[in-house]
């Protein structure tokens, strides 16, 4: 079982022909609301490939919990886990302009009270890997991830939104998901420099060797760069036609740690992850435009 920590939110993402400059008010074509957050986006991704998939997160008690877990239930994720409790439930407000690049802002209300202990321990024995996001409490992560190690499970975090993750929390990962800006500030965590003539690869090599963990770096439509058990893989992006890239990055994650549990081996996997991140480009908005296991399995087979 996939055991995904992390934040669950409706997402209001608006259209317009270019995303506003500061202070600016831009005209929008329409608004799509939807069920979003990194932990159920990742959740939700993971479950439609075929993982079997528990969320552990934080709604509110307002008329935004249900249709932010609507999707997740449907999809048939375990959310027995999620807690109600008295705080608002998570809202993103998203901007998303012509060539479906966006901006974000995120308000996580009820998602800053998860706390690990919600995760008992029998419900960590039954899990396989635990994924984790950085929407929810930083400490409330380092406590879990250091039971999931305790209890012999794989650990995932994307660092995601980019944080300065201390040596301490990498030594608990078993693998690390990061786009660029969020390795320049894990390796700043880290005490690595990370503005030098160093390459991408060099700087994946070294933060997977020091702490003894696979790396992979997503790189949009330059594909996917990735270092574990020594050797460095490189994944081209799959062409499409891009609509919108909200949870894009979710959706990679969710299906490379649900293709990693199910034994696929690096390239497989990570391919099997970018042609899943490439079909959510193509429809608006996240867990709305996540593929199903069919659908990443014919874009392989197309592309082979």
């Amino acid at each position: 079982m996939l055991l995904v920590f992390g934040s669950v939110n409706l997402d209001i993402a608006f259209r317009a022909d270019r995303l506003p400059a500061a202070g600016e008010t831009v005209m929008g074509s329409g608004y799509l609301v939807s069920p979003g957050g990194k932990g159920a986006n990742q959740a939700h991704a993971a479950r439609l490939f075929g993982a079997p998939v528990t969320l552990a997160a934080a709604v509110g008690r307002d008329a935004f919990a249900e249709p932010a877990l609507a999707r997740l239930a449907a999809a048939g994720c375990e959310l027995g886990t999620v807690q109600r409790l008295d705080a608002p439930t998570g809202c993103a407000g998203i901007v998303v302009d012509a060539r479906g690049e966006n901006q974000i802002v995120v308000a996580p209300g009820a998602n800053l009270a998860l706390c690990s202990h919600h995760v008992d321990d029998a419900t960590l024995a039954r899990a396989h890997t635990v994924l984790l996001q950085m929407e929810t409490d930083p400490a409330q992560n380092t406590a879990l991830l250091a039971r999931a190690r305790a209890a012999g499970c794989q650990t995932i975090l994307n660092n995601a939104p980019a944080r300065r993750l201390a040596p301490e929390v990498l030594a608990l990962l078993d693998l690390l998901v990061v786009n660029e800006t969020e390795l320049a500030a894990t390796l700043e965590g880290a005490g690595i420099q990370a503005n030098d003539a160093r390459t991408q690869v060099e700087k994946v090599e070294m933060l997977a060797g020091r702490f003894e963990m696979a790396v992979v770096l997503t790189l949009g439509a330059k594909g996917v760069l990735a270092c574990a058990e020594g050797r460095v893989h490189e994944v081209a992006s799959f062409p499409v036609d891009a609509v919108d890239t909200t949870g894009a990055g979710d959706t990679f994650t969710g299906v490379l740690a649900a293709a990693r549990m199910e034994g696929q081996d690096w390239p497989q996997a990570l391919r099997t992850a970018a042609a899943a991140a490439a079909l959510a480009c193509t429809k608006a908005g996240a867990q709305v435009a996540q593929p199903t296991r069919t659908e990443v399995n014919a874009l392989l087979a197309s592309s082979a």
